[in-house]
């Protein structure tokens, strides 16, 4: 089921009560999809990768840029001026060659968005705009998908999960419409 090298890589989660081997299986099988390799995407991949989930999904359409490096730990010096989805999988990749990770250097938008989100289990949004967030909301509701949702202005952040599955509220339940534009910072 797991060779020598899962074992020992995976030797604490075996150990956890209630997760054990049986978890660890379900997540190498699972797959998840990160809008956006930056401040929120970069941390939630890493420990995504890290902990073994099967396949993960990057999609973002920007490059690394020297003043994101304080803040969005996926990148480093070396890759200033990679996209962030290549500097993605190179760091994902390094971090757990027992994984696939699939980079999409797009912008999510109203044509690809169904498609890309259909293909994966769960989806995770660090995405950094409210047109881009509701899309993300929107689509992972209407496919089924489990979405975990974060946000971040400078101190404060929020973390929500809308899971279509169960008995539980949509993104839009909690904010029907977008908030003007240019009345919310990014």
């Amino acid at each position: 089921m797991f060779s020598d090298r899962e074992e020992a890589r995976y030797e604490r989660h075996f150990s956890l009560p209630s997760f054990g081997p049986e978890g660890q299986l379900a997540l190498r099988n699972s797959s998840v999809l990160c809008i956006g390799a930056g401040g929120l995407g970069s941390p939630a991949a890493l420990y995504l990768a890290a902990a073994g989930t099967g396949r993960l999904g990057i999609v973002d359409d920007d490059t690394v840029d020297f003043s994101n490096l304080q803040r969005q730990i996926l990148h480093d010096e070396s890759r200033v001026g990679a996209t962030k989805t290549e500097s993605a999988r190179a760091r994902l990749s390094g971090l757990n060659s027992d994984i696939s990770v699939e980079a999409y250097q797009q912008r999510l938008d109203a044509g690809n968005a169904m498609d890309l989100i259909s293909r994966y289990d769960v989806v995770v949004d660090g995405s950094d705009n409210f047109p881009t967030r509701f899309l993300v909301a929107d689509s992972s509701w209407l496919l089924g998908k489990p979405l975990v949702a974060g946000a971040i202005h400078q101190f404060e952040g929020q973390l929500s999960v809308f899971d279509p599955r169960l008995p539980s509220p949509c993104y839009r339940c909690l904010l029907p419409e977008p908030p003007p534009v240019g009345t919310v910072p990014t």
